[in-house]
């Protein structure tokens, strides 16, 4: 990672974890518990690539709305989809980001109602945050439920499970891909560039953009579940191959995904350059993400 791509993201995910800590309730709001709960699993740390992406994006153009409030919901609604993936009756993962998940942490009750209290307060903050814009609250609202709902994220992740230890074809493997990773991933290129006052064009490009970089972002997590380590990836991996789920490197092989993943980094980059604006950050992003050991 160059130097100033390198800054840059620690001045954007510093924006973000001021803005988590001014936004989520205290650890000391009752139900303590839960609120602890809430809190443990969203300064957990990570990359916030998705909070970040709103960032960005909403600096493609001029904008006069503040995005962080946006960056935290959708982080929200990311947080909750990583707690209940953690699930002993999901993906059975005792640990998250380096330390242990939140029912390991908690109990399971907790972190399902923890993932189910920040499901919600996602969408409370953008009502609460826009409601004097309220036609950008509304496509920010639009935005994020239409890729969290039964038909996008929540419908891959269904596939998903489902499909574990049967052989799918290229065509499944794309749905889940593209709608439980990608679609998070486009959601937040799209609310970032609400805050611009876009026209149709230029959310059908971030759109592509969103759609190929998630595509990149899920082969290359199937490749380093594959090959890495779970000290270098802060969970534990080999956990496609134990539960037969079809990724990008059971059908392709481990050449093949690293071939799909160029393919689509460099769709992705194609599509950022013809939106065009201030879209260095975005670029160097979306060529790191593609070739990201970690």
């Amino acid at each position: 990672m160059n130097q100033s791509l390198k800054e840059k993201l620690r001045q954007y995910q510093q924006r973000v974890e001021s803005a988590i800590d001014v936004y989520i309730p205290s650890a000391q709001t009752r139900p303590v518990k839960l609120h602890e709960a809430m809190r443990y699993s969203m300064e957990a740390g990570g990359k916030r690539i998705r909070p970040v992406l709103i960032l960005a994006a909403s600096e493609l153009f001029p904008s006069d709305a503040s995005p962080e409030a946006a960056a935290v919901a959708i982080e929200c609604l990311h947080t909750y989809t990583l707690i209940h993936d953690d699930l002993p009756s999901i993906d059975d993962s005792d640990l998250r980001r380096g330390r242990a998940s939140c029912h390991t942490q908690f109990d399971e009750a907790t972190a399902v109602l923890a993932g189910d209290a920040l499901l919600t307060f996602a969408f409370q903050l953008l009502t609460r945050a826009y409601r004097d814009r309220p036609e950008l609250a509304c496509d920010l609202v639009a935005d994020l439920s239409e890729a969290s709902g039964s038909e996008r994220l929540i419908g891959g992740q269904m596939e998903d499970v489902d499909n574990e230890g049967k052989p799918i074809d290229a065509e499944m493997l794309t749905f889940i891909h593209e709608n439980k990773t990608g679609a998070l991933l486009t959601a937040a290129l799209t609310m970032g560039l609400r805050f611009c006052g876009p026209s149709e064009q230029q959310i059908e490009q971030i759109t592509e953009v969103g759609y190929h970089m998630g595509m990149t972002f899920q082969i290359v997590d199937d490749i380093l579940d594959a090959t890495s380590s779970a000290e270098v990836m802060g969970k534990p991996v080999g956990n496609d191959d134990a539960a037969e789920k079809s990724t990008y490197v059971a059908l392709h092989g481990i050449e093949g995904a690293h071939a799909e993943a160029k393919q689509h980094t460099e769709r992705a980059i194609h599509a950022a350059k013809a939106l065009g604006g201030n879209n260095t950050f975005l670029i160097e992003l979306i060529e790191e993400l593609g070739s990201r050991i970690h």
